[in-house]
């Protein structure tokens, strides 16, 4: 898989080829997106099927976050989940509708929410966190333990 990094369509005829994509040299089965895709969709359909309390990755990830940091911004949870505000203001509205999740305002700026975990919610991450780790087992099962390093380091360095 060649994966050019520097505009290579520039040939004999200079600016003119750079300006029309070569068809030729994409092919969707050899770019980093198609596969970073499938490798999620797998993970996401792992996750769906041995979470318990039917929550999606984004809702876990704010669920155990938010069990780290509390009591916390809406803001600043988002920033730590790798989520927009707009994201992050849907999970946090759905896990508040849940039970899950109490808001109220910051003492020290009206403007601001404070999440906590309420009590259930606190629960809901207790019952969750072995599960979650059998989720990241299954995920990366069909690699052995140096890869699994190699890819958590990549991913890493990419993100």
């Amino acid at each position: 898989m060649d994966i050019p990094l520097k505009d290579k369509a520039r040939g004999a005829k200079g600016a003119d080829m750079a300006a029309k994509p070569n068809h030729t040299q994409y092919a969707l089965g050899e770019q980093i997106g198609f596969f970073l895709r499938q490798a999620n969709q797998r993970h996401v359909s792992i996750f769906a099927s041995l979470i318990s309390e039917k929550l999606t990755t984004t809702q876990w990830a704010a669920l155990v976050k938010l069990k780290d940091l509390q009591p916390c911004s809406q803001g600043n949870l988002g920033r730590e989940t790798a989520m927009d505000m707009a994201t992050i203001k849907g999970v946090v509205d759905r896990l508040v509708k849940r039970g899950l999740v109490h808001t109220a305002p910051d003492p020290a700026d009206a403007r601001r929410l404070v999440l906590t975990l309420t009590d259930e919610g606190d629960a809901t991450v207790d019952r969750n966190l072995s599960i979650a780790l059998e989720i990241s087992q299954e995920t990366l099962g069909p690699l052995t333990a140096a890869e699994r390093m190699m890819l958590m380091e990549l991913l890493q360095k990419i993100c």
